[in-house]
């Protein structure tokens, strides 16, 4: 009985932080938590290896990624040599070290907004020409509302960043932030 009541206090918790995030912004006391992940994320901004993939894809893209679109990526399985060669690269393996429990999700894009590297296969192959990857791009962060993200069924803030060679945006980094983490 104690583990009922338990479950369906997180249930109901999570429907209330989700409607009240959803109907009226963030609420301060989440927000400043947010806050404090973005702050401590920023590193990835300038992360050696981040920005070395980066500068890598953007001068030498792989094999099929100019090729590659949206509606294509979507029918491909997570098996897919294309999705598991963004999933088990050297950045990608760098990123799984990076990660907390507060991650639900990450990836890193080049310039042109094709993927680099991914935790796990996003919905989209690329994001450029959305705010999640333009504001990077332009050299600003960006801050998603609370959403259930269709790439990993989890409730979550998405974040973005630039990928800075010096001061110059080179790439995104996109990080979901599980909102029952936090």
């Amino acid at each position: 009985m104690k583990r009922t009541t338990t479950v369906i206090a997180a249930i109901f918790m999570s429907f209330f932080l989700a409607s009240n995030c959803l109907a009226e912004g963030l609420a301060p006391e989440l927000q400043a938590k947010v806050d404090a992940k973005i702050k401590a994320f920023q590193a990835w901004s300038t992360d050696a290896k981040i920005v070395a993939a980066v500068k890598e894809y953007n001068s030498n893209p792989p094999a099929g990624a100019k090729e590659m679109t949206n509606d294509k990526w979507k029918t491909l399985t997570i098996m897919d040599q294309a999705v598991t060669s963004l999933t088990k690269n050297p950045l990608a393996e760098h990123l799984k070290s990076l990660k907390d429990d507060s991650i639900s999700e990450a990836f890193v894009s080049g310039a042109d907004g094709g993927k680099v590297a991914f935790l796990t296969k996003t919905t989209s192959w690329t994001h450029k020409g959305n705010p999640k990857h333009d504001d990077p791009m332009a050299g600003k962060s960006w801050q998603g509302p609370v959403e259930v993200d269709a790439s990993t069924g989890k409730q979550q803030i998405q974040t973005s960043m630039p990928v800075l060679d010096g001061a110059t945006p080179i790439g995104s980094i996109v990080i979901g932030i599980a909102v029952l983490k936090l």
